[in-house]
C-alpha cells in the first residue's frame, strides 16, 4: 500500500517549508507498508540549533495554513532533533551532526522515496 495523496501533498508542503528556511538535505520517504502509524516521513538537516527551531516553525506555519496542526512535538528543548507528528506524516528536523549519526535515511532505504521537485 503507497502513501496517500494527502500525505504526499503535505510532505511535499512541509519539505518546500524546510526548504523555504534553507534546510539541507530534505527527503520523503514512503513507510506506509513498514508502519501503520503514518504513511511518510520527511527528514531535514539544519548546520545549527537556530536554524533547526526557524525550520520546525515555519513547517508548523505552513502546514497551519493547510489546516493541520501537529499532534506531538518532542526533541524542542535542545532542538537538535525535533520530531513533529501530524499524523500522515512525521517531520524530523535534525542538526547535521545528528543527521549523519542516525542516517534515517539510510536506516529506511527499502522503502521508496517520494519526489518533491512535482
Amino acid at each position: 500500500m503507497a502513501a496517500t495523496q494527502r500525505a504526499i501533498d503535505l510532505a511535499k508542503a512541509a519539505a518546500a517549508a524546510a526548504d523555504e528556511k534553507v534546510a539541507t538535505s530534505v527527503i520523503a520517504i514512503d513507510v506506509s507498508d513498514q508502519l501503520a502509524l503514518t504513511d511518510v516521513f520527511v527528514v531535514a538537516a539544519a548546520d545549527n540549533e537556530r536554524q533547526v527551531s526557524a525550520i520546525v516553525d515555519g513547517i508548523i506555519e505552513r502546514l497551519h495554513e493547510l489546516g493541520v496542526k501537529p499532534i506531538r512535538r518532542e526533541g524542542q528543548r535542545d532542538d537538535r532533533w525535533v520530531l513533529l507528528d501530524f499524523g500522515d506524516i512525521v517531520v524530523h528536523v535534525q542538526h547535521e551532526d545528528e543527521r549523519e549519526f542516525y542516517a534515517l535515511d539510510r536506516l529506511w532505504r527499502d522503502c521508496p522515496t517520494i519526489d518533491l521537485t512535482s
